[in-house]
């Protein structure tokens, strides 16, 4: 695991952290958009650790299939 990787996932665990204890205090409505922030940094590391792994396997990551009509 890469630094911007670690960077990226105790970000997302502090503003996490955050948002509960915003949630506690204030409510649901005044932390909700730390927990959307939360949330898009865990599918950022999600999305850089799938292409890490796609590029060791030497597989191309596969294209989106368009839908059947």
């Amino acid at each position: 695991m890469k630094l911007g990787d670690v960077l990226i996932l105790s970000l997302a665990l502090a503003l996490s952290i955050i948002g509960i204890h915003q949630s506690m205090t204030v409510g649901i409505g005044g932390s909700y958009f730390i927990f959307m922030f939360a949330a898009a940094l865990l599918f950022w590391f999600q999305l850089r650790r799938n292409k890490v792994l796609a590029s060791e396997k030497g597989t191309p990551p596969k294209p989106k299939q368009k839908k059947k009509r």
